[in-house]
């Protein structure tokens, strides 16, 4: 399973997400994720079972995977939390 953080620009703060959503995936004890980040533009080639933004960009990864995680907050480490655990569950994985 694969998870794609997507910004705008690709760099400083989708890294930064991926960084948490590990953090997060190692407190729910999940080791069968890849997580990669992207810029918006990369993201449609790229596939992905998950994919996570801020949601003035979500909308447009709608469609693209199995799921979308939209983000108000992306330093809320409660936030970023609630909706992977949220997401995996509806999927399954945990």
């Amino acid at each position: 399973m694969k998870m794609l953080v997507c910004c705008g620009s690709g760099l400083g703060s989708s890294f930064m997400i991926e960084m948490n959503i590990q953090k997060v995936l190692k407190e729910l004890n999940v080791s069968n994720i890849e997580v990669d980040h992207s810029d918006l533009g990369s993201a449609k080639g790229t596939p992905a079972d998950i994919y996570v933004g801020t949601r003035d960009i979500a909308s447009q990864l709608q469609g693209l995977g199995k799921a979308v995680v939209s983000l108000n907050n992306m330093l809320d480490m409660n936030e970023l939390k609630e909706k992977v655990s949220a997401t995996l569950k509806e999927l399954g994985i945990i």
